[in-house]
């Protein structure tokens, strides 16, 4: 019996059609097989009961299960010896084993056998969103979702590679021959077919997949900086009544429009506790002091740490439940202190401080209450990001994280809306896992678990580009998290709104010309004014043939650099924290523009780049504010706006194992590439971000 039940080996793709009855197995076979212009294999047990039933009335019984999985086999051996590259079944002998379990409890082992042998390049699930049509055979139209969910579970439990039809019979044909051809595609570059479900799954792209495959082949060409921009070269400095006078220009225009708060906080708190992990990994407290070892260390942010430590906002609160575990506390020596202080505060089973979103550790202490990052940016919103009393604050966050966001916005909301008039809508978006980017081993190849999964990893910040692009708002300002202040609020409010007001009066002339454009209104004579403004105060570099277009060709030049979203950033002046700058820079084709660059993009090497990288006089905060809808108020899609070829290849160790990732441009840098940008120089005191635990002992976290 069981070398009846042996599948023919063959080159030929099969594709399994696999679910319930009256699923729609038998159309989409049929069609496929005339689509991709070869044969499909029937359904052998269709006929065997039909005729059963015409002859004897008699349904299906235990002892048919056999003969039927015998005559499918036959019939897809038989149909493989005249198929053209793939062959479509209209079931399968898995089909025949869960049919034998639903009905009788029980499978023949020699077909549960040949059932988990027979292979399919793809299984197609189909679902029961179709009508359930009635003939003599079929008995079942109700439980039909319990029904899916054994089949399912099936595919799970013998680990086979399918994906979900759902849909009408041309939405799952279209759907059907796109993940074929994908599926070819996949093979072509070395993938499986597990593989490629797991790549389907995740919404991943195969071209994106080759590209950084590519990517992590050739690696990532480095910027080519021109010089640093500085003030009155690509920085615009302001004094403190124009400052004044671009606020007070936001205020009167923002009632008519729609503002948005957004806010990167899916960032874990762990390098702000990176070396307190490291002491409690290191410290020997049986055989050492505190201080011996901070000197064999050369260890001065311990020092930092040990010295402010009753000034965290955080202290009284470990502090009590410290002396609650311990009766003796008060005996021990302050070594003994400190060291079960910082094991408190990082063990899981209490803080687990650094294995949480920084967005909810408490950041800075009032006279009431400690604050947590998330509640001042409440305050934030609610005071430069708001119109008609309503202010729109939106974060990006881990989703296993939602839930302790919103405890936290429950418990402030209210008293940020009271203090402040203002109606805050909070609203939260995930990374996309169909940004994530697949890793490599060291010799470029798809790095795979122990289980023999593809691994993909989140591809960083630029990532965010895609929920940017989801949202909806004429201006939206972007900070980080972990930049926020105590004191000084209304400081940070003037320079915010003074960014906006710089925004909207140069969208206000850059929609002006377009508008021209569109009505056919721009004459040549206007054309000079309209390039000097470009130059001048968009920091635009015009072709350098531009003179010799035609009039039409200018116009259509003007058009496509202007008809692009907006952003102003702020920038501080450079006192050598870590990260990116303001740079004039020239892409591949030669075109100069202003980027924010990062020092891993910047070929180190080559000292004439060195030079340049060390001469920057400004760093980027993150200080943002964006409009990203076009003159008639459509919103662009900002993934037309992105520089590709950027991005960072990084290092990183997947149990124990070093892997390669590739992180997609940076928000800041590469994803925003293509936009109008202008730089402005804002103080020093709008930005205060939270890097390490002891940048809470700055003045701008601590209470005045």
């Amino acid at each position: 019996m069981e070398e009846n039940l042996k599948q023919q080996h063959s080159i030929i793709a099969k594709i399994a059609l696999f679910g319930p009855e009256s699923t729609g197995k038998t159309t989409l076979a049929k069609q496929l097989a005339s689509h991709f212009q070869t044969v499909w294999a029937p359904e052998f047990a269709r006929d065997y009961l039909q005729q059963k039933w015409d002859n004897t009335k008699q349904i299906c019984e235990p002892e048919d299960l056999m003969p039927i999985a015998v005559g499918q086999t036959r019939l897809e051996n038989e149909a493989l010896l005249t198929a053209n590259h793939y062959l479509f079944c209209d079931t399968c002998l898995l089909v025949t084993k869960v049919f034998s379990e639903i009905y009788y409890n029980f499978c023949d082992p020699v077909l549960e056998k040949a059932a988990r042998k027979h292979k399919y390049d793809l299984f197609f699930l189909t679902d029961v969103d179709v009508p359930w049509e009635k003939d003599d055979l079929r008995d079942a139209p109700e439980n039909r979702e319990s029904a899916l969910a054994v089949f399912r579970q099936a595919l799970i439990d013998y680990d086979k590679p399918y994906i979900t039809l759902s849909g009408d019979a041309d939405t799952r044909l279209q759907k059907a021959i796109k993940i074929i051809e994908d599926l070819e595609k996949a093979k072509s570059m070395g993938f499986n077919a597990h593989d490629f479900v797991q790549i389907y799954k995740k919404g991943i792209s195969l071209d994106h997949i080759n590209s950084h495959l590519d990517i992590f082949r050739h690696g990532i060409a480095k910027a080519i900086l021109v010089r640093p921009a500085t003030k009155n070269d690509g920085i615009l400095k302001l004094d403190e009544n124009q400052f004044h006078e671009f606020s007070d220009y936001f205020d009167s225009k923002k009632e008519d429009l729609k503002l948005l708060k957004f806010v990167p906080a899916s960032g874990a708190a762990s390098r702000m506790f990176k070396f307190l992990n490291e002491f409690l990994n290191e410290f020997d407290i049986e055989n050492e002091t505190i201080n011996s070892y901070i000197n064999k260390k050369n260890l001065s942010h311990l020092t930092v740490f040990l010295t402010g430590v009753d000034k965290f906002p955080f202290y009284d609160t470990i502090d009590t439940i410290l002396r609650e575990l311990h009766p003796d506390f008060k005996q021990w020596e302050s070594d003994m202190k400190h060291y079960h202080f910082i094991k408190l505060l990082l063990d899981s089973e209490y803080f687990n401080f650094s294995n949480k979103p920084k967005a909810i550790l408490p950041f800075h202490k009032y006279e009431t209450h400690t604050a947590t990052p998330i509640e001042e940016h409440l305050n934030e919103s609610a005071l430069y990001a708001s119109a008609k009393g309503t202010s729109n604050l939106h974060f990006t966050i881990s989703d296993i994280h939602q839930s302790q966001f919103e405890k936290i916005i429950e418990n402030e909301i209210r008293k940020v809306e009271d203090k402040t008039q203002t109606k805050i809508n909070i609203s939260f978006s995930f990374q996309n896992p169909s940004t994530d980017t697949i890793a490599v081993s060291h010799d470029n190849v798809p790095f795979r678990n122990e289980m023999g999964k593809l691994v993909f990893r989140p591809a960083g910040h630029g990532a965010l580009i895609d929920n940017l692009n989801q949202m909806d708002a004429d201006v939206i300002f972007i900070k980080n998290i972990d930049n926020v202040i105590q004191n000084h609020i209304e400081i940070i409010t003037l320079y915010k709104k003074a960014l906006a007001g710089i925004l909207l009066q140069l969208q206000q002339r850059v929609f002006e010309i377009l508008r021209q454009i569109e009505s056919q209104k721009l004459q040549e004579e206007n054309i000079n004014a309209t390039i000097e403004f470009v130059e001048k105060e968009l920091n635009i570099e015009i072709i350098e043939d531009f003179s010799k277009y035609t009039i039409e060709n200018k116009i259509l030049y003007i058009k496509d650099i202007l008809n692009r979203p907006i952003r102003v950033c702020g920038m501080v002046k450079n006192e050598g924290e870590p990260g990116g700058g303001p740079f004039w820079v020239r892409d591949v084709k030669g075109h100069l523009s202003l980027q924010i660059i990062e020092t891993s993009q910047v070929d180190l090497n080559n000292p004439y780049q060195a030079k340049i990288l060390k001469e920057a006089t400004h760093f980027n905060p993150v200080d943002l504010v964006c409009a990203i809808k076009d003159f008639k108020g459509k919103r662009f899609d900002l993934n037309d706006f992105v520089d590709h070829e950027s991005g960072f290849i990084v290092d990183k160790n997947k149990n124990g194992k070093d892997i390669k990732a590739y992180e997609l441009p940076g928000l800041w840098n590469g994803a925003m590439a293509k936009w109008i940008t202008v730089f402005v120089e804002v103080p020093l005191i709008t930005f205060n971000p939270v890097k390490t635990v002891n940048d809470l002992l700055k003045p701008a976290h601590q209470p005045q």
